[in-house]
């Protein structure tokens, strides 16, 4: 495996953390996140993103399947990561 995937994967690895795979629809946010993620730290982006704008990104994807759930995550942690 190529370096930069692996510092990429370690990274992404780290963030979801996190992000809990319970209850059910959080197991598809660490989907959308780790997909999201991966492309935003690979060398095809416009620009750079944070994990909290990736975080953002992932869940307003999934809005409009689970409108009404409260989506969890540690706020402190990437809030801090957006410094």
């Amino acid at each position: 495996m190529p370096q930069k995937l692996k510092q990429m994967r370690e990274i992404v690895l780290k963030e979801l953390e996190h992000i809990p795979n319970w209850p059910e629809p959080q197991a598809e946010l660490r989907m959308v996140y780790w997909s999201r993620r991966m492309h935003s730290l690979g060398r095809k982006v416009d620009r750079p993103k944070t994990a909290k704008e990736v975080l953002e990104e992932s869940i307003a994807s999934l809005r409009g399947e689970y409108p009404n759930v409260r989506f969890e995550y540690d706020g402190e942690f990437f809030d801090k990561a957006e410094e």
